[in-house]
Order: structure tokens, then sequence, then C-alpha cells
């Protein structure tokens, strides 16, 4: 199973949301570039980063330091957060992005998914927001009438290879990965599935080895201190 640290970006700064809320933003660091270097520095191979305001707003917002990132931290770079159009995702990959992050507009674009899974192939990753059954866009702030299943369905039969799928009511609250919801996705959908929202123990971390998932974003708790990185990436190779 892989690891990914995650780097939110607020103008410029790594920081973490409560259930995407930006009223309730802590700031980390004023350096995400050096945060990412230091990942590199205890084992980590990718880096999960996502630009909140893009994804808030519809388009990018930190391109700069993502770019620096990239070019600078060593890390395997996948990248999300306000890309809707194909000039965006080409933008990304010439920086050296191993894959880009589709949300909003793959649910309300079936041209423009259908388009950038045929283009891109595997340098396409589907992020998928979830509450309550539902599928949320526009950052986390609305609730779309698409059920989950429904579009994971959909998203298989036009050959997405990975999805990363993120329970907003786990997200950043240190509540726990949704191990139930990760299991009946393993077991239901011919797709590598990543763990993304409340991953906040080394017990998660097992636990979601063990279910298959492809691996397992992990934000806030490192930054707390609540998981050893180091020692994470061990569990995730099943090194107890």
């Amino acid at each position: 199973m892989n690891i990914y640290p995650a780097i939110d970006l607020v103008q410029g700064k790594a920081v973490r949301l409560v259930h995407g809320d930006f009223d309730q933003m802590t700031i980390y660091s004023d350096d995400p570039v050096q945060v990412a270097k230091d990942f590199l520095t205890q084992g980590a191979q990718f880096l999960h980063v996502v630009d909140l305001e893009g994804a808030r707003d519809g388009e990018p917002r930190n391109e700069g330091v993502i770019a620096r990132i990239i070019q600078e931290s060593g890390l395997i770079v996948e990248v999300g957060g306000g890309i809707r159009d194909k000039e965006t995702i080409e933008k990304y990959l010439a920086m050296g992005a191993r894959q880009v992050i589709l949300g909003t507009a793959a649910l309300e674009d079936a041209d423009f998914l259908h388009d950038a899974v045929d283009i891109y192939g595997e340098s396409i990753v589907i992020g998928v927001d979830v509450k309550d059954g539902f599928v949320a866009v526009e950052g986390w702030r609305e609730l779309s009438d698409m059920r989950l299943d429904t579009f994971l369905q959909d998203l298989s039969a036009i050959g997405v290879g990975r999805i990363i799928c993120t329970d907003i009511s786990r997200d950043g609250a240190m509540a726990g990965a949704n191990r139930d919801m990760y299991r009946e996705l393993v077991e239901e959908y011919p797709v590598r599935i990543t763990a993304s929202g409340g991953v906040s123990t080394l017990d998660d971390i097992r636990a979601l080895r063990h279910i298959g998932v492809e691996g397992a974003i992990i934000g806030k708790a490192l930054y707390t201190g609540g998981i050893d990185l180091t020692v994470a990436l061990h569990l995730a190779k099943g090194e107890e």
C-alpha cells in the first residue's frame, strides 16, 4: 500500500481544514516546499497536493508554490484543486506532476472527463468526495444528487484506473478512516481505491492495508504528531 502525505494550500501556505470549512483552518507552515522535503527525509516517495482555493474557486490559485514543490521536493507529486480544463492538466503535467486529480469537473462535464481519460490515461485520477452516500462538488460546498455507487460504476465503465475517495465527515477531524466504506468499495469496483479523510492512527494504516486499498492519504495526523510517517510507511509495506 502506498502512503501519500498531504499538503493542502491556501495563499501559498500549508494548512488543514476541518470538514473542508475555510472558517476552520489551521496554518501549519509558511513553507510548503520545506514540508515536502521533510516528508522525503522521513522516507516518503509520493506526495498529495491540493490547491484548496483552486477547488473552491474553480481555477488554480497556488501554481507557483506547486511548481516549486514538484521541482524541488524530490517526491512523486499528484495535484488537485480547480482542474477544470485540458490546459490546466497539461500545465501541471509539464511542471512534472505525475498525476492530476479531477473532482467537480469529472462529475459535471462528462465530455471533458471522457476526453481526459482517453488522452492522458493513467495521468488522470478522480477525486470523489462523499457525504451521506452522495458526491460533493465545488470544494465540498455543494452536495450533488449523484449517489456514490452510481458515480463509481460510471467511472469504472469509462476506464478510470484510480479513484481517491474522501469521506468529508471525517476529513480533518481525526475521527478515523471509514473502514467499512473502503472495504465495500474495494470488494465491489474494479478500480484502485485510495483512502482519504480521517486517517489518524497507525491502526487505520494497518486496517486499510488489510482491506486492500491502493493507498492512504495522511494529512492532519502528520502535522499534529498523531502518526509518525516513517512508521506508517513501514506498516504500509507490512513491516510490523
